[in-house]
């Protein structure tokens, strides 16, 4: 587990960086984001377990709540930005490992 000021991460599989996928559980706080991960050739999938957050990618920005989903390339900047007002966590499943 990494915990940081606004985040925790959760590594829910033992040394998946040496996998093609990486998944985690991330617990966003309130009104904090993610650590923002710069473009890379992969992919991404996240599904919103629990609260509200904002995927913000480049100038775009998208809210998800919970039991909804994103799937995105990785070729632009991007971050997870919790807009509400109690914890989100969201599955966030990168190829290559990202975390």
């Amino acid at each position: 587990v990494d915990a940081q000021e606004g985040y925790t991460i959760e590594w829910i599989v033992p040394n998946a960086q040496k996998n093609e996928m990486e998944p985690i559980l991330l617990t966003l706080h309130p009104h904090q984001q993610s650590h923002e991960l710069s473009s890379h050739t992969g992919q991404e999938f996240g599904y919103v377990l629990k609260g509200s957050v904002t995927l913000v990618r480049g100038n775009k920005k998208y809210k998800l709540k919970a039991k909804e989903t994103f799937y995105i390339n990785g070729n632009t900047e991007h971050y997870l930005y919790n807009h509400g007002n109690s914890d989100a966590v969201i599955l966030w499943i990168t190829t290559p490992p990202m975390f």
